[in-house]
Protein backbone atom coordinates (compact mmCIF):
# COMPACT_ATOMS: atom_id res chain seq x y z
CA UNK A 1 0.00 0.00 0.00
CA UNK A 2 2.78 2.24 0.76
CA UNK A 3 4.56 1.82 -2.35
CA UNK A 4 1.51 2.15 -4.34
CA UNK A 5 1.30 5.81 -2.19
CA UNK A 6 5.09 6.72 -3.25
CA UNK A 7 4.54 6.05 -6.45
CA UNK A 8 1.79 8.46 -6.84
CA UNK A 9 3.89 11.06 -5.22
CA UNK A 10 2.77 10.93 -1.37
CA UNK A 11 5.71 11.62 1.10
CA UNK A 12 7.18 8.20 2.46
CA UNK A 13 6.88 10.02 5.97
CA UNK A 14 3.31 10.80 5.63
CA UNK A 15 1.96 7.58 4.28
CA UNK A 16 3.81 5.75 7.08
CA UNK A 17 2.29 8.06 9.53
CA UNK A 18 -1.31 7.41 8.64
CA UNK A 19 -0.83 3.68 8.30
CA UNK A 20 0.54 3.25 11.87
CA UNK A 21 3.66 2.06 10.28
CA UNK A 22 7.46 3.02 11.74
CA UNK A 23 9.61 4.45 8.90
CA UNK A 24 12.25 2.49 9.93
CA UNK A 25 10.32 -1.18 9.04
CA UNK A 26 8.74 0.27 6.01
CA UNK A 27 12.30 0.36 5.10
CA UNK A 28 13.70 -2.72 6.61
CA UNK A 29 10.75 -5.03 4.92
CA UNK A 30 11.75 -3.12 1.51
CA UNK A 31 15.23 -4.46 1.87
CA UNK A 32 14.18 -7.88 2.52
CA UNK A 33 12.52 -9.77 -0.51
CA UNK A 34 9.22 -12.16 0.46
CA UNK A 35 9.87 -15.73 -0.17
CA UNK A 36 7.91 -18.38 -2.17
CA UNK A 37 6.26 -19.24 1.51
CA UNK A 38 5.10 -16.20 2.51
CA UNK A 39 3.71 -15.20 -1.14
CA UNK A 40 1.60 -18.37 -0.69
CA UNK A 41 0.67 -17.14 2.60
CA UNK A 42 -0.44 -13.90 1.07
CA UNK A 43 -2.13 -15.55 -1.57
CA UNK A 44 -3.87 -17.71 0.81
CA UNK A 45 -5.14 -14.81 3.18
CA UNK A 46 -6.52 -12.91 -0.06
CA UNK A 47 -8.85 -15.83 -1.03
CA UNK A 48 -9.62 -16.68 3.36
CA UNK A 49 -10.77 -13.13 3.18
CA UNK A 50 -12.66 -13.42 -0.33
CA UNK A 51 -14.32 -16.85 1.45
CA UNK A 52 -15.03 -14.76 4.08
CA UNK A 53 -16.53 -11.99 2.40
CA UNK A 54 -18.48 -14.30 0.01
CA UNK A 55 -19.81 -15.95 3.17
CA UNK A 56 -21.44 -13.11 4.79
CA UNK A 57 -18.88 -12.98 7.70
CA UNK A 58 -19.97 -16.00 8.96
CA UNK A 59 -17.24 -18.41 8.20
CA UNK A 60 -15.31 -20.05 10.67
CA UNK A 61 -11.94 -21.70 9.55
CA UNK A 62 -13.52 -25.35 8.95
CA UNK A 63 -15.90 -24.21 6.66
CA UNK A 64 -13.48 -21.26 4.65
CA UNK A 65 -10.99 -24.75 4.53
CA UNK A 66 -14.02 -26.78 3.14
CA UNK A 67 -14.49 -24.02 0.75
CA UNK A 68 -10.66 -24.02 -0.77
CA UNK A 69 -10.37 -27.82 -0.79
CA UNK A 70 -13.52 -28.74 -2.20
CA UNK A 71 -14.84 -25.88 -3.69
CA UNK A 72 -11.40 -24.20 -5.01
CA UNK A 73 -9.23 -27.41 -4.64
CA UNK A 74 -6.37 -26.08 -3.52
CA UNK A 75 -4.38 -28.13 -1.13
CA UNK A 76 -4.15 -26.41 2.36
CA UNK A 77 -4.52 -28.00 5.50
CA UNK A 78 -7.30 -26.36 8.05
CA UNK A 79 -4.21 -25.54 10.97
CA UNK A 80 -2.81 -23.45 8.40
CA UNK A 81 -6.22 -21.89 7.84
CA UNK A 82 -6.83 -21.28 11.51
CA UNK A 83 -3.75 -19.09 12.17
CA UNK A 84 -3.69 -16.95 8.83
CA UNK A 85 -7.54 -16.45 9.57
CA UNK A 86 -5.75 -15.54 13.67
CA UNK A 87 -3.36 -13.06 11.91
CA UNK A 88 -5.20 -11.26 9.75
CA UNK A 89 -8.02 -10.75 12.11
CA UNK A 90 -10.47 -12.68 10.76
CA UNK A 91 -13.26 -14.47 12.46
CA UNK A 92 -16.45 -16.31 12.25
CA UNK A 93 -19.65 -16.41 14.19
CA UNK A 94 -20.02 -17.82 17.06
CA UNK A 95 -21.75 -21.36 17.31
CA UNK A 96 -25.03 -21.52 18.94
CA UNK A 97 -25.66 -22.23 22.76
CA UNK A 98 -25.84 -25.81 23.68
CA UNK A 99 -29.97 -26.70 24.00
CA UNK A 100 -30.97 -27.33 28.08
CA UNK A 101 -33.53 -29.93 28.65
CA UNK A 102 -36.67 -29.41 30.03
CA UNK A 103 -38.44 -31.51 31.58
CA UNK A 104 -41.93 -31.91 30.08
CA UNK A 105 -44.96 -34.52 29.57
CA UNK A 106 -45.59 -36.36 26.93
CA UNK A 107 -48.90 -35.44 25.15
CA UNK A 108 -48.62 -37.12 21.85
CA UNK A 109 -46.71 -39.97 20.54
CA UNK A 110 -43.21 -39.42 19.21
CA UNK A 111 -42.12 -41.14 16.01
CA UNK A 112 -38.49 -39.64 15.96
CA UNK A 113 -37.46 -40.00 19.91
CA UNK A 114 -34.62 -37.40 18.69
CA UNK A 115 -33.02 -40.16 15.57
CA UNK A 116 -33.34 -37.92 13.36
CA UNK A 117 -30.79 -39.30 11.18
CA UNK A 118 -32.29 -40.70 7.77
CA UNK A 119 -31.17 -42.34 4.71
CA UNK A 120 -33.11 -40.47 1.92
CA UNK A 121 -34.63 -37.64 1.38
CA UNK A 122 -38.32 -36.91 2.37
CA UNK A 123 -38.44 -39.45 5.13
CA UNK A 124 -38.57 -37.50 8.01
CA UNK A 125 -39.21 -33.27 8.34
CA UNK A 126 -39.19 -31.46 11.04
CA UNK A 127 -40.89 -27.83 11.74
CA UNK A 128 -40.87 -24.92 13.67
CA UNK A 129 -42.10 -21.83 13.60
CA UNK A 130 -39.07 -18.51 14.83
CA UNK A 131 -40.36 -14.39 15.63
CA UNK A 132 -38.13 -11.56 15.25
CA UNK A 133 -38.85 -7.55 15.69
CA UNK A 134 -38.81 -5.10 13.42
CA UNK A 135 -40.07 -1.30 14.04
CA UNK A 136 -43.40 -2.09 12.67
CA UNK A 137 -43.80 -5.23 14.78
CA UNK A 138 -42.99 -8.85 14.66
CA UNK A 139 -42.41 -11.42 11.60
CA UNK A 140 -42.92 -14.73 12.25
CA UNK A 141 -41.11 -17.34 10.30
CA UNK A 142 -42.76 -21.09 9.57
CA UNK A 143 -39.88 -23.89 8.25
CA UNK A 144 -40.04 -27.24 6.91
CA UNK A 145 -36.42 -28.94 7.24
CA UNK A 146 -35.56 -32.26 5.42
CA UNK A 147 -33.89 -34.41 7.84
CA UNK A 148 -31.42 -36.11 5.33
CA UNK A 149 -29.85 -33.15 3.91
CA UNK A 150 -30.70 -30.23 5.99
CA UNK A 151 -32.15 -28.41 3.16
CA UNK A 152 -35.38 -26.08 3.90
CA UNK A 153 -38.28 -27.85 1.60
CA UNK A 154 -40.89 -25.05 2.95
CA UNK A 155 -41.35 -22.30 4.76
CA UNK A 156 -43.87 -18.83 4.94
CA UNK A 157 -43.57 -15.42 6.81
CA UNK A 158 -46.19 -13.68 7.75
CA UNK A 159 -47.05 -10.58 10.15
CA UNK A 160 -49.48 -13.64 12.60
CA UNK A 161 -48.84 -16.67 14.27
CA UNK A 162 -51.83 -18.65 13.51
CA UNK A 163 -52.43 -22.06 11.78
CA UNK A 164 -52.36 -20.84 8.47
CA UNK A 165 -48.25 -20.34 9.22
CA UNK A 166 -47.45 -23.19 9.14
CA UNK A 167 -49.72 -24.86 6.27
CA UNK A 168 -48.56 -22.83 4.15
CA UNK A 169 -45.28 -23.56 4.99
CA UNK A 170 -46.52 -27.35 4.80
CA UNK A 171 -48.65 -27.08 1.20
CA UNK A 172 -45.17 -25.64 -0.19
CA UNK A 173 -43.05 -28.63 1.17
CA UNK A 174 -45.38 -30.98 -0.28
CA UNK A 175 -46.05 -29.10 -3.91
CA UNK A 176 -41.61 -29.02 -4.30
CA UNK A 177 -41.07 -32.47 -3.30
CA UNK A 178 -44.11 -34.53 -3.52
CA UNK A 179 -43.09 -37.28 -0.96
CA UNK A 180 -44.01 -40.49 -0.97
CA UNK A 181 -46.44 -41.91 1.50
CA UNK A 182 -45.26 -42.84 5.00
CA UNK A 183 -42.97 -39.94 5.77
CA UNK A 184 -42.95 -38.29 8.58
CA UNK A 185 -43.77 -34.78 10.04
CA UNK A 186 -42.39 -34.14 13.51
CA UNK A 187 -43.32 -30.88 15.44
CA UNK A 188 -43.40 -29.33 18.80
CA UNK A 189 -47.30 -29.15 21.16
CA UNK A 190 -47.52 -25.61 19.21
CA UNK A 191 -51.16 -25.03 18.97
CA UNK A 192 -50.51 -24.25 15.49
CA UNK A 193 -49.17 -27.66 14.77
CA UNK A 194 -51.86 -29.50 16.84
CA UNK A 195 -54.48 -27.65 15.32
CA UNK A 196 -56.65 -30.00 13.22
CA UNK A 197 -56.38 -28.34 9.81
CA UNK A 198 -52.60 -28.88 10.23
CA UNK A 199 -53.05 -32.38 11.02
CA UNK A 200 -55.28 -33.05 8.33
CA UNK A 201 -52.63 -31.43 5.79
CA UNK A 202 -50.63 -33.87 6.80
CA UNK A 203 -52.96 -37.42 7.05
CA UNK A 204 -54.30 -35.71 3.38
CA UNK A 205 -50.80 -35.81 2.02
CA UNK A 206 -50.31 -39.93 2.93
CA UNK A 207 -47.43 -38.44 5.79
CA UNK A 208 -47.60 -39.27 9.41
CA UNK A 209 -47.45 -36.59 12.20
CA UNK A 210 -45.28 -37.07 14.81
CA UNK A 211 -44.91 -34.70 18.41
CA UNK A 212 -41.92 -34.24 20.71
CA UNK A 213 -42.20 -33.84 24.85
CA UNK A 214 -43.90 -30.77 25.62
CA UNK A 215 -41.25 -27.87 26.88
CA UNK A 216 -38.04 -30.35 25.45
CA UNK A 217 -36.36 -28.72 23.12
CA UNK A 218 -33.98 -31.47 22.16
CA UNK A 219 -36.92 -33.67 20.90
CA UNK A 220 -36.62 -30.71 17.83
CA UNK A 221 -32.83 -30.42 18.19
CA UNK A 222 -31.95 -30.45 14.02
CA UNK A 223 -34.82 -27.22 13.56
CA UNK A 224 -34.06 -25.38 16.58
CA UNK A 225 -30.14 -26.12 14.87
CA UNK A 226 -31.39 -24.17 12.01
CA UNK A 227 -33.00 -21.61 14.27
CA UNK A 228 -30.31 -20.45 15.93
CA UNK A 229 -27.73 -20.28 12.98
CA UNK A 230 -30.57 -18.35 11.39
CA UNK A 231 -30.49 -16.13 14.35
CA UNK A 232 -26.85 -16.04 14.53
CA UNK A 233 -26.23 -15.44 10.66
CA UNK A 234 -28.71 -13.12 9.83
CA UNK A 235 -31.40 -12.12 12.36
CA UNK A 236 -29.15 -10.36 15.38
CA UNK A 237 -26.77 -8.80 12.49
CA UNK A 238 -28.81 -5.63 12.38
CA UNK A 239 -31.83 -3.46 13.63
CA UNK A 240 -34.56 -4.21 10.85
CA UNK A 241 -36.82 -1.26 10.05
CA UNK A 242 -39.83 -2.58 8.59
CA UNK A 243 -41.49 -6.37 7.83
CA UNK A 244 -41.21 -6.41 4.09
CA UNK A 245 -36.98 -5.61 4.68
CA UNK A 246 -36.93 -8.40 6.89
CA UNK A 247 -39.24 -10.78 4.96
CA UNK A 248 -37.08 -10.30 2.01
CA UNK A 249 -34.11 -10.91 3.89
CA UNK A 250 -35.28 -14.41 5.11
CA UNK A 251 -35.95 -15.26 1.68
CA UNK A 252 -32.80 -14.42 0.63
CA UNK A 253 -30.99 -16.15 3.63
CA UNK A 254 -33.17 -19.72 3.21
CA UNK A 255 -33.13 -19.82 -0.74
CA UNK A 256 -29.61 -18.12 -1.89
CA UNK A 257 -27.70 -18.85 1.19
CA UNK A 258 -28.76 -21.36 3.24
CA UNK A 259 -30.37 -23.99 0.83
CA UNK A 260 -27.48 -23.34 -1.85
CA UNK A 261 -24.20 -21.77 -0.61
CA UNK A 262 -23.60 -22.20 3.07
CA UNK A 263 -21.61 -25.52 3.86
CA UNK A 264 -22.90 -28.14 6.95
CA UNK A 265 -20.55 -29.80 9.03
CA UNK A 266 -22.77 -32.49 8.66
CA UNK A 267 -23.06 -33.14 5.16
CA UNK A 268 -18.96 -32.87 4.79
CA UNK A 269 -18.92 -29.39 4.03
CA UNK A 270 -21.56 -29.59 1.08
CA UNK A 271 -24.29 -27.68 0.49
CA UNK A 272 -27.73 -29.16 1.22
CA UNK A 273 -28.67 -29.28 -2.41
CA UNK A 274 -25.21 -30.46 -3.55
CA UNK A 275 -25.82 -33.21 -1.12
CA UNK A 276 -28.88 -34.47 -2.56
CA UNK A 277 -27.77 -34.29 -6.42
CA UNK A 278 -24.66 -36.24 -5.16
CA UNK A 279 -26.64 -38.81 -3.26
CA UNK A 280 -28.93 -39.14 -6.03
CA UNK A 281 -25.94 -40.81 -7.74
CA UNK A 282 -24.85 -42.60 -5.53
CA UNK A 283 -21.66 -40.78 -4.98
CA UNK A 284 -21.34 -39.98 -1.37
CA UNK A 285 -22.23 -42.05 1.88
CA UNK A 286 -25.41 -40.67 3.75
CA UNK A 287 -25.38 -37.92 6.50
CA UNK A 288 -24.50 -38.93 9.81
Amino acid sequence: MIDRLVDAGAPVDRCCRILGVARQNYYKHKRTPATPRQLRRDWLTGLIREVHVASRGTYGYRRIHAELTMGMGIQVCSRTVSVLMTQAGIHGLPGPARVKRLRGIVTAEDLVNRKFHRLRPDELWVTDITQHRTTEGWVYCAAVLDAFSRRIVGWSIDSRQDSTLVVNALDMAIRNRRPEPGGIVHADHGTQFTSWVFGERIRSAGLLPSFGTVGDGLDNAMMESFWSSMQIELLNRKRWKTRVELANAIFEFIEIFYNRQRRHSALGYRTPIEYELLSENHTIPAAG
